[in-house]
């Protein structure tokens, strides 16, 4: 997401840096580039317009430092202004200590209901709650049986009453709910369009009869600008509390983020960054803006590694890895590990400085980690356990095993050796860092 836009600020940022100080002549073009980037992002021109008025009017009137480099306090008042526009403070998601109810609204084809499970997941992982999915989307073929079989994949319970009257199924789930100790309600409606006005009424008496705490619009990010007069119908019948930007991942320019807040005053809650069911994040304007400055996002990092990787396990393995006792065993276990927290190329972008270390569009290709994990299951319990007894005759049969050739399996090996050799080092402090 915001690949385009990340890659010009950037390098407008790299050019600033060298000024020796801020005037209105050096910055000018610097101006007209920023405009320009934001533009070619899909950024609404009112929106532009505002963004680059302030941060000249805050760049000029700053009162620089001796101590400070002038390009350095540029980029921040850049930063701080797309924090600003993305949102400012982020908005959470509204967590009752009781029943807490959400309603998602949307255009059809939107993707609401893969949103709803992936939603329902988050709550169940982060913030530990027993949610119950309600199919009230009557009308479209099929929609009930896909979030049913959503449910089952999750192993959370669906909430259904067929092809029923979307009002009553919702007033009667929230009173199944209530009997059966769910504490987070989330309700699939129809999508719809926001000038529908039969199928927005009944939006509307879902909406009185069950008293949400959240109506959040579930929209494509790559609808562009589109999305803006979407969101302004669906918050003028329903007056939504957030929104859930999906395909955020496909989007690389991502304009309709950075013009959501400041021109509908509705906050975003979540973005899709994957169609895997953990693909949903929750939403903060200082990370994002972070990101596309290039300073990574190390927090967001840390909580992904947090959520994904078993701790005590990590660190008996780290102990393991010190002492130079790591087998190929574990090294499926560590690979299994990294798998969990998605693509790699995508956590690489949080790290601060990596376009600047030229690591930032580096591509890993999934098939390779597949090689990987095919050639040590091909192996012997003790040959994982030992790979020295590996020789020639056994390389050929775990090549066979795998599909793959006997050179693939040296690769691997003399690759797992020299990791080996490395992190013994690391355990007895003969490692120096080359900087």
């Amino acid at each position: 997401m915001f690949e385009n836009l990340s890659d010009r600020l950037q390098d407008i940022a790299h050019k600033i840096k060298g000024y020796g100080k801020i005037t209105e002549e050096n910055i000018a073009p610097m101006m007209r580039e920023i405009r320009l980037s934001l533009l070619e992002a899909d950024v609404n021109y009112k929106v532009v317009k505002e963004f680059t008025n302030n941060v000249k009017e805050k760049a000029l009137g700053e009162e620089v430092s001796k101590s400070i480099n002038p390009g350095d306090l540029f980029v921040k008042i850049v930063r701080d202004e797309l924090k600003e526009l993305l949102g400012g403070d982020s908005a959470p998601l509204t967590i009752n200590n009781g029943l807490t109810t959400a309603m998602l609204v949307g255009l059809q084809g939107s993707g609401k209901t893969t949103t709803i499970g992936k939603l329902a997941l988050f709550l169940r992982k982060k913030h530990s709650k027993k949610p119950l999915l309600v199919a009230c989307d009557v009308y479209r073929p099929a929609a009930i049986d896909q979030l049913v079989q959503i449910g089952k994949e999750l192993n959370i319970e669906v909430y259904s009453e067929g092809k029923g009257n979307p009002v009553e199924i919702a007033k009667n789930a929230i009173n199944y709910a209530k009997e059966n100790k769910f504490d987070y309600v989330l309700i699939d409606t129809a999508g719809r369009l926001h000038i529908d006005e039969e199928l927005m009424d009944e939006l509307k008496n879902i909406s009185s009869s069950v008293n949400p705490n959240e109506t959040l619009l579930v929209i494509d990010a790559m609808m562009g600008q589109d999305a803006i007069n979407v969101i302004t119908g669906f918050n003028d019948s329903l007056k939504l509390t957030g929104v859930i930007l999906t395909k955020l991942d496909g989007d690389t320019r991502g304009g309709v983020a950075l013009s959501v807040r400041h021109l509908t005053n509705i906050p975003i809650k979540f973005v899709g960054v994957s169609e895997k069911m953990d693909g949903l994040t929750e939403f903060h304007p200082d990370r994002m803006a972070d990101r596309i400055i290039g300073m990574g996002d190390v927090i967001s990092l840390v909580e992904k590694v947090q959520d994904e990787i078993d701790e005590k396990e990590a660190e008996k393995m780290a102990k393991k890895m010190t002492k130079g006792k790591f087998d190929l065993e574990d090294f499926l276990a560590q690979l299994n590990q990294i798998k969990k927290l998605g693509p790699l190329e995508n956590l690489i972008k949080m790290i601060p400085g990596a376009k600047k270390m030229g690591i930032d569009n580096v591509k890993v290709d999934p098939k390779q980690m597949a090689h990987i994990e095919a050639i040590v299951l091909s192996m012997t319990p003790e040959e994982r356990h030992n790979p020295d007894i590996i020789k020639a005759s056994r390389k050929e049969r775990i090549a066979k095993g795998c599909g793959l050739t006997v050179t693939d399996v040296n690769k691997l090996l003399n690759q797992f050796e020299e990791m080996k050799k490395m992190m013994k080092m690391i355990g007895n402090n003969k490692f120096k860092m080359p900087f």
